[in-house]
C-alpha cells in the first residue's frame, strides 16, 4: 500500500464525515421544537462538518498553496459562528421566541428581570417589549423583533408565502 492510497482514504473518510454532520446539522434545523434547539444544531455539528470538509480538501489537493487558504476559511467560520449564534440567540429570548419549558436553568431571566425594574419596565410577562423606555432600547427591541421573524421564516419558509410584504407573498402588478 503506498502513501497516495492511505491519503486517498483520508480523505475520502473526512469528506464523508464532514458531510454527514452538515447534514446531521441540517436535519437538526428541520426537526428541533424551538430557536435555541436549532441554534444548536446550526452551529455546532456545521463547524466541525466545515473542518473535516476542509481537512479532506486539503488531503485531497496535497498543496501547501491550499492551505493558508483553507485554515483562513475555518478560522472566520470559527469566529463568526458563536457570534451570529450568540445574537440570534439574544434577539430570540427577547421576543420570547423560546420555550420554557425545555430549558433546565434560565440564567438570564433575572438578570433581564432586574434591568427592567431598574428602568422602570413593566414585567416581561405582560407581553411589553423589554426595553421600550429607552431610545436605545426602542432600537434593541425592533432589531430583535426583525431578528426573531428572520429567525421564524428561515426555519419554516412556507409558512409565511402568500402573507403581504413576505418574500414568498405575489406583488401586485
Amino acid at each position: 500500500m503506498n502513501i497516495d492510497a492511505v491519503l486517498e482514504a483520508a480523505a475520502a473518510l473526512c469528506l464523508i464525515t464532514g458531510a454527514l454532520m452538515s447534514l446531521a446539522a441540517a436535519i437538526g434545523m428541520l426537526r428541533f421544537p424551538d430557536l435555541l434547539s436549532r441554534m444548536h444544531a446550526a452551529t455546532k455539528p456545521q463547524v466541525f462538518g466545515l473542518l473535516m470538509l476542509l481537512l479532506g480538501l486539503a488531503l485531497q489537493l496535497r498543496s501547501w498553496a491550499a492551505v493558508p487558504v483553507l485554515v483562513v476559511a475555518w478560522l472566520f467560520q470559527l469566529l463568526t459562528v458563536p457570534v451570529s449564534a450568540h445574537m440570534v440567540g439574544r434577539a430570540g429570548y427577547r421576543t420570547k421566541h423560546l420555550r420554557k419549558d425545555t430549558l433546565s436553568i434560565d440564567e438570564l431571566d433575572e438578570v433581564v428581570r432586574k434591568a427592567a425594574e431598574e428602568e422602570g419596565v413593566p414585567d416581561r410577562g405582560t407581553g411589553e417589549p423589554a426595553f421600550s423606555n429607552s431610545a436605545v432600547g426602542k432600537e434593541l427591541d425592533a432589531a430583535a423583533a426583525e431578528a426573531g421573524l428572520a429567525a421564524e421564516a428561515a426555519a419554516h419558509p412556507d409558512s409565511h408565502r402568500g402573507r403581504p410584504g413576505s418574500a414568498g407573498a405575489a406583488q401586485p402588478e
